[in-house]
């Protein structure tokens, strides 16, 4: 039986990929996200099963990242930690990190074997991008309303309470939007807020620049990441009066850093 004119096509595509993939830096790029979104997702449907047995706890995060780890070696990513120590103690804290790309979910997937009991904070609409926001949702990720600063607050307080019973690490990113500029941008107060009324230490963490990775320029290319924790920030004693000198010493300090790994990274890549 001759093939049909679809099947032809999608033999065509096939034997064309490798030569696009090659050759079209545009193609990549948006072919590597396709494939990053695409595996995300069916990873979410094939593990609801499972992360429904336990619905909202924090350990199910374990069980995500450990099949969403492959994609990094997929992409062509590479995480280096730095500062474990800081991060695998078993305690409540606050992790604020700087916020470059969607693809910084990765790097979290590396830390949390490390981190072990860690949720994080996330706009509410990713809740309502399935099957992903039901899969975070059974993983206990907290959904806020950044456009209602009181109903935030509130799913805060509440959190924070279960966070310190249960010594379950926080990730905020303090910058709200993701922005690849090769800058960490003004922080948000909200975080420090949340550390500062719980008593709890704010642990930084930094990713170097993205620098594999342009959307001006379409580019997607491989690239390794140093990730460095550092030491924590003690909260005890401040109130929110010195929530801005808090927030502007964690920034100076992350900022340092990341300048630091960013130019680390870059001076180690061959010369092209």
């Amino acid at each position: 039986m001759a093939p049909s004119c679809f099947e032809v096509i999608l033999v065509g595509f096939i034997l064309v990929l490798p030569f696009l993939y090659e050759t079209s830096r545009t193609f990549r790029y948006y072919f590597k996200f396709l494939i990053y979104y695409g595996v995300v997702m069916m990873t979410a449907v094939v593990l609801m099963p499972i992360l429904s047995l336990r619905p909202g706890n924090v350990k199910n995060f374990l069980v995500a990242s450990w099949s969403c780890q492959h994609i990094s070696t997929l992409l062509g990513l590479r995480w280096e930690l730095r500062g474990r120590e800081h991060l695998e103690k078993n305690r409540a804290c606050i992790i604020v990190a700087n916020h470059q790309s969607s693809l910084d979910i990765l790097g979290m997937f590396d830390l949390w074997p490390v981190m072990d009991k860690c949720t994080a904070v996330a706009k509410k609409e990713i809740f309502y991008a399935w099957p992903v926001g039901l899969a975070a949702w059974l993983c206990g990720l907290i959904f806020i309303d950044r456009m209602n600063s009181e109903k935030a607050r509130s799913a805060l307080n509440t959190a924070t309470k279960e966070i310190k019973d249960k010594k379950i690490k926080l990730w905020i990113f303090p910058e709200g939007t993701r922005r690849n500029t090769g800058e960490i941008h003004p922080f948000k107060k909200g975080a420090f807020h949340v550390a500062i009324r719980s008593q709890l230490p704010i642990l930084p963490v930094v990713f170097s620049s993205y620098y594999f990775l342009s959307a001006k320029e379409k580019r997607f290319d491989s690239g390794h990441i140093l990730v460095t924790t550092l030491p924590p920030i003690s909260t005890e004693g401040l109130s929110t009066d010195d929530v801005e000198e808090l927030m502007e010493k964690t920034r100076s300090t992350m900022s340092e850093v990341f300048h630091a790994t960013s130019r680390e990274i870059q001076q180690s890549l061959p010369v092209r």
